[in-house]
């Protein structure tokens, strides 16, 4: 028989056992008495009762003395009292919330959870555990499973806690993992490349970074097409400027260097044409749409035939839709090639390349991307050498916490106010880009955070967007708080990404999304250290049609995988590339099919439904499209919207009715 004792508020709780299995539940006082300290009130219940009954001291004297007795802490009363008995007792290291429940469970410092001040068994841990977040509602099994494995991890209830509880949590407990950064190895100094003078002159650049290194080895200057996958700040920009540059001043032709979004083309530009106008202007192309921009003004910015074009991919392929097309091409850069698996534009550039390849059979293709799924694959479907460097130039720590929406912003002041107090080895402070859904929530969240922080996206004008970028790369803004749809755009050197929402608009940030987004943190030239802060709140969604909730997205995102970039595109998609395809094409249709087979996704056939709709005429070898095709191209729409549009203006005559009836029309 063994007795187990353990102090309560009102005395001692014991538990009687025979082997294994609890028989008996006792409740005992102790009072001083002259002859020392002494039983004043003894209650006993069978084990498996509720109901406890009094009983005479003199029982539990009798079966203290006739069993092995073991204290699960210090309790000098007791051990007083048992000492007038002169039993010996020894001490129990065991949970207490298992005794509570009529369970003994010895805890081990090396496999027990630390809860306040004392030691409890794993599995009162994690009820524990849940009772805590239950405030929070149903929380997500994949969210639940990440405190767990905190749990296992830490071993400490108030140290997984701290993940939900913003006002104490501490970076460590909030801590998901850890990307290392490595050593960089030697790298070859330009002077030593066979590089035009001219260029090593301008480039302001002494030695190779080790994904520079690694493109050189795979024969970046011997006109190698290569896919280059690579973290951002790891210097890709720099591959596409000595290909380029090499290209054209050995006559080998003029460069397109091609992004997504216009900020990051206006950026880009400047760049080149502060170091390399000397000898090689540049040219911006980024749609007509944009032409009155201050930008686009002033002599040459749009000249064709400028040896450096820099455009987005829409600018640039608007000129092909238009059958204009720039002569003499030598190097083709397509940044942010991950851009292939947008839903949304991932079919246009997919056209482009196709087309630019037709057009330029003999120029070199460099593809760029800091995250892309299935590289391998990609890099066979588009021709190219893969050039992988895994490796970030510092190291990126990523944070999970999971806050009620009413916190986030609290919290998201409190880190940027924090990392901004931070300055690095280089002399920089700590700066945040804070990622939300929306441009309304943009302009929320920075004007809550006091005047250091500005709000950034595609809808202010082309001077604020500027201003901002100029006050944050003085070190004037301890943050921006962007739109995820700029996650690839404009290159703030940030320490710090704080994401506000998991979505753009409505729609959950893929992996990829995600982890472009996580890699804009840390930049060697600034910073000794990437973070990540990901503020996930438990049943947040941005749709009423999304049954997965905010706090198991975040934990998806963290553990996700890229999958192979492989889209299949519908009608509307195929028809639009179709027409594009034909245009540069000039109607040959074996030229037509070529393009086709050149593109990564998997195109819809469309010709028998634009010949039904009478779109275009088609004769051995040939396929004329009519004027109304040539709209697809040019206005960059597909044969669903296009008939929508012809029933629209046959049915109205006023422009505005049309326009109202082409949006609000179902599909």
């Amino acid at each position: 028989m063994i007795t187990i004792v353990s102090p309560t508020k009102a005395g001692y709780r014991l538990l009687f056992f025979d082997g294994r299995i609890v028989t008996a539940v006792g409740q005992v006082t102790l009072a001083e008495t002259p002859k020392g300290i002494r039983p004043k009130e003894y209650r006993v219940r069978q084990a498996g009762r509720r109901q406890y009954r009094n009983t005479p001291t003199k029982e539990l004297v009798n079966l203290l003395r006739s069993t092995e007795v073991m204290l699960t802490g210090p309790m000098p009363a007791f051990e007083s009292f048992l000492a007038d008995l002169q039993v010996r007792s020894r001490p129990l290291d065991a949970c207490r919330l298992c005794l509570l429940e009529d369970r003994v469970t010895q805890v081990r410092e090396k496999d027990a959870v630390r809860y306040g001040n004392e030691l409890i068994c794993l599995p009162c841990a994690r009820r524990e555990l849940r009772r805590e977040v239950a405030h929070f509602g149903r929380m997500a099994r994949g969210a639940m499973g990440h405190l767990d494995e905190l749990l296992y991890r830490y071993r400490d209830i108030d140290r997984v806690l701290a993940t939900i509880q913003p006002e104490t949590s501490r970076r460590k407990s909030t801590l998901y993992d850890r990307v290392e950064a490595h050593e960089v190895g030697e790298t070859q100094a330009i002077e030593e490349l066979p590089l035009p003078r001219v260029f090593v002159e301008a480039a302001g650049v002494e030695r190779l970074m080790p994904v520079q290194q690694l493109s050189v080895e795979a024969g970046l200057l011997f006109g190698k097409d290569l896919l280059v996958v690579a973290a951002t700040a790891s210097g890709k920009t720099f591959i596409g400027e000595m290909a380029g540059l090499k290209n054209y001043v050995e006559g080998r032709g003029r460069m397109l260097f091609l992004v997504p979004l216009v900020a990051l083309a206006v950026q880009k530009h400047q760049r080149f044409a502060e170091r390399y106008g000397p000898f090689a202007k540049a040219s911006l192309q980024i749609g007509a749409a944009r032409i009155r921009l201050a930008e686009n003004r002033g002599g040459g910015s749009r000249d064709p035939r400028a040896p450096l074009i820099v455009g987005t991919y829409e600018g640039v392929d608007h000129q092909l839709r238009l059958g204009r097309f720039p002569s003499k091409v030598g190097t083709v850069v397509i940044d942010e090639i991950q851009m292939l698996e947008d839903p949304e534009r991932g079919h246009r550039l997919d056209g482009l390349i196709a087309r630019l390849k037709h057009l330029y059979p003999h120029a070199q293709f460099l593809y760029l991307s800091a995250t892309i799924g299935s590289p391998k694959l990609l890099a066979k479907k588009l021709g190219a050498t893969l050039v992988r460097y895994e490796s970030r130039p510092v190291p990126l720590d990523r944070h999970l916490v999971f806050v009620e929406r009413k916190e986030k912003i609290p919290t998201i002041k409190r880190l940027v106010d924090e990392e901004y107090r931070k300055v690095s080895s280089k002399g920089f402070h700590g700066q945040t880009i804070v990622f939300t859904n929306s441009r309304a929530r943009c302009h929320q969240v920075a004007e809550q955070l006091g005047p250091k922080v500005g709000a950034y996206h595609a809808g202010l004008t082309s001077q604020e967007r500027r201003e901002v970028e100029d006050r944050f790369m003085r070190g004037k803004l301890a943050a921006v708080v962007t739109t995820a749809a700029l996650g690839a755009g404009v290159d703030f050197p940030a320490s710090q990404v704080i994401f506000d929402a998991l979505a753009m608009g409505i729609s959950w940030l893929t992996v990829q999304e995600f982890q472009q987004m996580s890699g804009r943190a840390g930049r060697p030239d600034f910073h000794d250290e990437g973070k990540v802060m990901v503020l996930a709140e438990p049943g947040a969604t941005y749709s009423r049609d999304s049954s997965t909730t905010e706090e198991a997205v975040a934990v998806q995102l963290l553990k996700g995988e890229m999958g192979e970039v492989a889209p299949v595109y519908d009608l509307e998609q195929s028809s639009e590339e179709f027409a594009a395809n034909a245009v540069v094409a000039k109607g040959d249709s074996v030229a037509i099919a070529a393009l086709e087979d050149r593109m990564v996704g998997e195109l819809e056939p469309v010709l028998p439904t634009l010949l039904t709709h009478k779109l275009v005429t088609e004769r051995p070898g040939r396929v004329e499209l009519t004027p109304l095709a040539r709209v697809m191209a040019e206005h960059f729409v597909g044969v669903e919207r296009l008939l929508r549009i012809r029933r629209l203006v046959q049915k109205e005559n006023d422009p505005i009715e049309i326009l109202t009836g082409l949006e609000c029309e179902p599909d």
